[in-house]
């Protein structure tokens, strides 16, 4: 059975193109027999960016309940908070101090802002670090990456590697990257991949105005409704055809190009099939937010799951290096 481990951004309420990036794939591979699957809310990574505690509590409990929402197994796989096992943090300084300056001055989430020194926090210089201790500790055998963030795998297995040859010991598993280059991008509102930062995306959590509200906003050109549409530059469609079955995303299209029909109208049947598609997802979510003692206990209840796994390899490297278990 291999393992697999992947940690989730605590940024808020997730939406659409994380639900569809993410969400949904992620759970699909938790559903896998030969998987066992570790998730965890990365609510210490968001420390570099956040310093609002609001803020973290509550993206950790949105988070959480959207996964359990669209059915991440919590019996068959882990699904836990990264806070509330404060060991990963004893681990990462022992990580810190087998890791070469280089290494991290060419990490990419520094490099992309090594222009502005002043908005750089430690954290932030060491976030390759907690990242492989989040993946090391738990002896992945495989983490899902975005290509993007193959880097961060690499430099895992350098550290590991880097720990294992001091130690002279095989103490820590190099994971393998699973990449998937066809992992959905998701356009906003505007037309730009779906992304908080840049203020385009569709929360099909929130109520069913404001939810209508931000579809009704999707951007569209001023192609009168008499006239023929093309539905590959229609960003409604592009959002509607990778929710819609093959037959409701040939009508549409059909609809676009036959004219008498408005960007209005495709907006409206964008809103329908989300209400319709999410309807118990968004009762669940709800109910989750309204019942954090239900997210708490699964949280919790995972969190001893990972401990379970983590602290035996956290306390072997404990005493490789001479400090007392």
């Amino acid at each position: 059975m291999a393992r697999i481990l992947t940690g989730v951004q605590a940024t808020g309420v997730p939406h659409l193109g994380n639900i569809l990036g993410a969400i949904v794939p992620g759970v699909q591979l938790s559903q896998n027999q030969d998987n066992e699957a570790l998730f965890f809310i990365a609510d210490l990574h968001s420390l570099t960016s956040k310093k609002d505690a609001d803020f973290i509590r509550e993206s950790s409990y949105a988070v959480a309940a959207a996964w359990l929402a669209f059915g991440f197994n919590t019996d068959k796989n882990i699904f836990y908070r990264q806070s509330d096992i404060p060991e990963v943090t004893e681990m990462t300084w022992y990580l810190n101090c087998f890791t070469p300056y280089p290494m991290l001055g060419n990490a990419h989430s520094f490099k992309d802002k090594s222009d502005r020194l002043s908005d750089v926090n430690a954290g932030l210089f060491t976030y390759p670090v907690l990242m492989a201790c989040d993946i090391l500790m738990y002896d992945a055998d495989i983490v899902p990456v975005g290509k993007d963030q193959r880097q961060h795998l690499e430099m895992t297995r350098d550290i590991a590697s880097a720990v294992n040859h001091n130690l002279n010991e095989e103490l820590l598993k190099l994971p393998e990257a699973k990449i998937d280059n066809r992992v959905m991008t998701v356009p906003g509102t505007d037309g730009q991949k779906m992304s908080k930062s840049y203020g385009n995306t569709i929360n099909i959590f929130q109520s069913d105005k404001a939810l209508k509200k931000e579809v009704m906003g999707i951007l569209t050109d001023s192609t009168p409704l008499e006239e023929p549409k093309d539905p590959e530059t229609c960003v409604v469609y592009n959002i509607y055809k990778l929710l819609a079955t093959e037959e409701q995303t040939k009508a549409m299209a059909d609809q676009l190009r036959a004219g008498g029909y408005g960007y209005g109208h495709a907006k409206k049947d964008l809103l329908n099939l989300i209400l319709d598609k999410y309807k118990d997802e968004r009762e669940r979510f709800n109910h989750f937010m309204e019942n954090r003692e239900i997210l708490d206990k699964e949280l919790e209840a995972g969190a001893e799951k990972a401990r379970a796994i983590g602290l035996p390899i956290l306390k072997k490297l404990r005493s490789k290096l001479g400090y007392r278990v």
